[in-house]
């Protein structure tokens, strides 16, 4: 373990701060470090609140030296994406047409839970504007960069957030997403990101995006991010559509075996167009689960394309987020924003029910689904990361919404899904395994997870030898270093 943390798990931090041999402030400040070094380069801060997290770092070093620690995190650096609210931080929501001086006067309750455990909240990090596509560029503060390569996307809206934690700039990190907003980034970067079941995460205020919108754990491992739900899954009275609280200890249940477990694997859904590369990786990835004792049975068609089904609640979340600016605000937004929004507000309010009413035949349908199987295995992604600003993978395509068509259908039925890294491409660029557990088996997709890393912990699946050290921090940190 080096001086600067970067690959530090939550429990060795914990640990060390338990036995003394180093303290909060040492990890608050090599990771202020960090950012310091990369972030001008790859852009996944708005901004850092270097000052605060010390502060914070002080007070939580004072707790240890007691041993009266506030919870399983305290002293954890943690960072929090733009749209979510952080009191005194600002909120511009990554839009030029938001107040300069925008500033949260609340806690979302996801920054509420990280507070009482005591974790140290370094910074903002980037998302498109509003979080309305899979890539991370915006007109207010820019566009952020994929650190395997620089000329490509980070993936969207939670792109700063996984470039954060594929650097090791900070341990854990909140994201949210509608459509695959975690899933997404976290396949084009190489690292862990968890969408929970519907309501396992309280939200406030409620998401324009209604059901459709979730929040979870981004980290370089699954065990990390069992850390973070584990703290984010309490209750908040403020989202009156939250689960109950379970307890239920998702750390402890990473070791637990999977072999009695009965998994579907599906390469397209049956409908999507997945790169031949991407298929392969996926599919050897997939292979791994039988080494572990599990069933794993190919299934192809799943359901129905709903591509249809999520634009037209998409589309119409847009138009409602919109609603509150002036129209003339327009002119300072993103243009592709501004169209798809204007395609919610010509949707007919039938249609629109008719997109709602389709939810509940697909979620059926997959509860069925989850009784003969527990989990479902697909690619994360079709294609590797675009290049930075493209906006489709394909000429003929509309929008986001068409190259994304593993990650949506997950958010209609409220199902947990995660990306986990399986390997690499010929050109270096990360693959991500989409695991989707049945409605409330989060802790199943997080030990399978962890059970896949144990055995693949440096994510080399197959013939995936030919990247030098596969998503291993040193490799990304050299190759920053040599290609300025």
């Amino acid at each position: 373990m080096g001086d600067d943390f970067s690959t530090t798990s939550v429990a060795r931090l914990v640990e060390g701060f338990r036995s003394r041999a180093f303290s909060p402030v040492d990890v608050a400040a090599a990771m202020l470090d960090r950012i310091e070094r990369f972030n001008p380069r790859l852009n996944a801060f708005t901004s850092v609140d270097a000052e605060g997290a010390l502060a914070s770092a002080r007070r939580s070093e004072e707790r240890w030296q007691r041993g009266q620690p506030l919870g399983a995190l305290d002293g954890v650096p943690v960072t929090v994406k733009e749209l979510l609210a952080a009191q005194g931080w600002p909120l511009r929501r990554c839009s030029r047409a938001t107040p300069e001086n925008a500033t949260a006067d609340y806690d979302a309750p996801c920054v509420a839970r990280l507070r009482e455990q005591g974790a140290v909240l370094l910074g903002k990090t980037n998302s498109p504007e509003f979080g309305w596509k899979g890539v991370t560029d915006n007109l207010l503060y820019g566009t952020t960069r994929n650190p395997w390569d620089t000329t490509r996307t980070a993936g969207g809206s939670s792109g700063g957030a996984a470039v954060a934690a594929a650097l090791g700039m900070g341990t854990l990190h909140l994201g949210t997403d509608g459509g695959g907003s975690i899933r997404i980034p976290a396949a084009f970067t190489g690292v862990f990101g968890l969408k929970p079941t519907y309501g396992r995460v309280p939200m406030y205020p409620p998401s324009n995006f209604g059901t459709l919108s979730h929040v979870g754990p981004m980290a370089r491992t699954a065990e990390d991010a069992a850390y973070m739900l584990r703290a984010l899954a309490q209750r908040d009275a403020r989202d009156y559509r939250a689960l109950p609280v379970e307890n239920i200890d998702y750390v402890a249940q990473q070791r637990e075996p999977i072999s009695e477990l009965r998994i579907a694997y599906s390469p397209t859904l049956g409908f999507a167009r997945v790169d031949r590369e991407i298929a392969d990786i996926v599919s050897r990835a997939a292979r791994v689960f039988e080494e572990l004792g599990a069933r794993v049975e190919e299934v192809d068609r799943i359901m129905d394309d709903p591509t249809d089904t999520f634009r037209t609640l998409w589309s119409s979340g847009l138009a409602l987020t919109l609603r509150g600016f002036p129209r003339e605000a327009r002119r300072v937004m993103d243009p592709g924003l501004v169209a798809l929004a204007e395609i919610g507000e010509t949707t007919d309010h039938l249609v629109y029910m008719e997109a709602e009413y389709a939810r509940g035949p697909l979620g059926a349908k997959m509860n069925a689904f989850h009784e003969r199987y527990d989990l479902l295995l697909t690619p994360a992604e079709p294609v590797a990361a675009l290049p930075a600003n493209q906006q489709t993978a394909e000429r003929r395509q509309r929008d986001w919404i068409d190259w994304t068509p593993f990650t949506f259908p997950f958010n209609l039925t409220g199902q947990p899904a995660a990306s986990i890294p399986c390997g690499l491409t010929a050109a270096g660029l990360p693959v991500g395994l989409q695991v989707v557990g049945g409605h409330g088996r989060d802790d199943l997709v997080l030990r399978a997870c962890a059970a896949f890393e144990r055995v693949c912990p440096a994510a080399v699946i197959g013939e995936a030898k030919a990247a030098p050290a596969p998503f291993n921090l040193d490799y990304i940190s050299s190759y920053m270093a040599n290609n300025p």
